[in-house]
């Protein structure tokens, strides 16, 4: 990956620092991924920050940023399946990826669950065990 960084007028991709008034840094990054022998298609992604970033800094930021991402989706595909889902129609894979999200937190934040058992497991047990599920909610039982 190659990174650049400016924090003057410079032209990026038709934009520049001006069109956004409280933007300090434009930044562009040029990768390539290679897997094995084969090398993907050069490819070109632009970042805006609202902090005057040096290169090292936007690469440190893009790469944590993308790291938090891949994190995350790995969690999704593992716990709860989402690269297999097959729901396509209207909105069904946004709102359906959203619950997702939503339950992942919920079952991170329950604090009566074993640290070691894995997110699966207590997703899993908390669809087995209504009251583990009301526990995880916050409700009580009238």
């Amino acid at each position: 990956m190659i990174f650049y960084a400016t924090s003057g007028r410079r032209n990026f991709g038709g934009s520049s620092v001006a069109d956004w008034p409280q933007c300090k840094t434009i930044g562009r990054v040029d990768s390539i991924r290679v897997v094995g022998s084969k090398e993907s298609e050069l490819e070109r992604r632009y970042y805006i920050s609202s902090r005057k970033l040096s290169a090292t800094e936007l690469t440190q930021a893009v790469l944590g940023h993308w790291g938090i991402e891949n994190r995350l989706h790995w969690v999704l595909d593992v716990s709860f399946g989402e690269d297999g889902s097959t729901f396509y129609k209207d909105n069904a894979p946004q709102n359906l990826s959203l619950l997702r999200k939503i339950v992942l937190n919920l079952i991170r934040l329950d604090t009566h669950a074993n640290p070691k058992t894995s997110l699966r497991l207590r997703r899993k047990n908390a669809a087995w065990d209504d009251e583990l599920k009301m526990n995880m909610l916050g409700l009580v039982p009238l």
